[in-house]
């Protein structure tokens, strides 16, 4: 099976699949329990994106995966074409999550919307040409904000089984209040997104991920995609175009 590991801030996520089908996910809190697990079921190919960390850093701290695995970077061939102005600044985790819906959706405009740290919102073609988005504060980044850029307001946090008691508009205390205006505007700025796509876009495809993506299924305006795995899924299209691309020793078209 092939491997592809997405190193964020806090954990390392890593897909198992056979071919195009994603067969487990799993979480690790560190490299080495990564590893550790690795040295039971070695994959044949792996592919490792972060956005927080070097490359070098990535082949220092993963070196017992063996030298033979690509990292994704703006150097990286990938199945879509980049339509941005400067793509050496496009991160990886954006490019993955268009590869995924593009994947998902072939020859489909689609908008997709990466609920993580931020929040972005990106548009990728009917063509399969990235044209850009946009970034905006994640929710514990603003619930963060609130209470690192005042004197008074606390830190608070995402209201607990939020699904079944939605922040009212109207709040009647301090800690409420912060968490229906972070909770209540995410959504709304989410829709608004979705409108104003949907109408320069008719028939785009709205797809979600991220970790924060289940909290506002219900909220958003359908139809919509929730997919949890779409940066996995991305990343083993790249991962198997790289592939096809060396066993074919041709020159990549899209990079």
């Amino acid at each position: 099976m092939n491997l592809v590991i997405d190193w964020g801030n806090s954990s390392l996520k890593t897909g198992w699949f056979r071919r195009q089908e994603l067969i487990e996910v799993n979480r690790y809190e560190s490299p080495d329990a990564l590893i550790a697990d690795f040295s039971k079921r070695p994959a044949r190919h792996v592919l490792v994106s972060s956005t927080s960390r070097p490359g070098t850093d990535i082949r220092r701290q993963l070196t017992e995966l063996g030298s033979d695995f690509w990292i994704l970077d703006n150097q990286t061939a990938v199945p879509i074409r980049k339509g941005y102005d400067t793509p050496a600044t496009l991160g990886a985790d954006r490019v993955a999550a268009a590869v995924g819906a593009v994947t998902l959706f072939p020859d489909q405009a689609c908008l997709v919307l990466d609920l993580g740290t931020c929040l972005t919102a990106d548009l990728v073609d009917q063509d399969a040409v990235f044209q850009g988005g946009l970034i905006s504060p994640g929710l514990r980044m603003r619930f963060r904000a609130m209470h690192e850029q005042t004197a008074r307001l606390p830190l608070v946090e995402l209201p607990a089984e939020i699904n079944q008691r939605w922040p009212a508009l109207t709040a009647k205390n301090t800690a409420q209040a912060m968490q229906s205006g972070v909770v209540n505007g995410l959504m709304f700025e989410m829709n608004g997104i979705i409108e104003n796509y949907r109408r320069e876009w008719p028939g785009i495809v709205v797809l979600v991920c991220g970790g924060d993506a289940s909290s506002f299924e219900s909220r958003l305006k359908p139809p919509i995609f929730v997919v949890p795995e779409l940066v996995l899924i991305g990343l083993n299209r790249i991962l198997r175009y790289n592939v096809e691309n060396l066993q074919a020793n041709t020159p990549d078209v899209n990079a």
